[in-house]
């Protein structure tokens, strides 16, 4: 998801303990990571919510 981020423009601006905080613009999101689990599909939800792109759009763009 980081690297989905990044490619979409965000900048990682800081990192407090595993949460680390993108942003682009006005658009702010909050990624925990822990170490290689999955994301829960809430806080995916939450994710995209953050930066305005519906799941389809995401599916769309994570494909490329």
């Amino acid at each position: 998801m980081m690297r989905f981020l990044e490619s979409q423009g965000f900048e990682l601006v800081r990192v407090r303990g595993s949460h680390h905080v993108f942003e682009r613009g006005t658009q702010r999101t909050v990624v925990a990571v822990h170490g290689s689990e999955t994301l829960k599909i809430g806080t995916l939800r939450a994710i995209l919510r953050d930066v305005e792109l519906s799941p389809a759009r995401f599916a769309e763009l994570w494909e490329r």
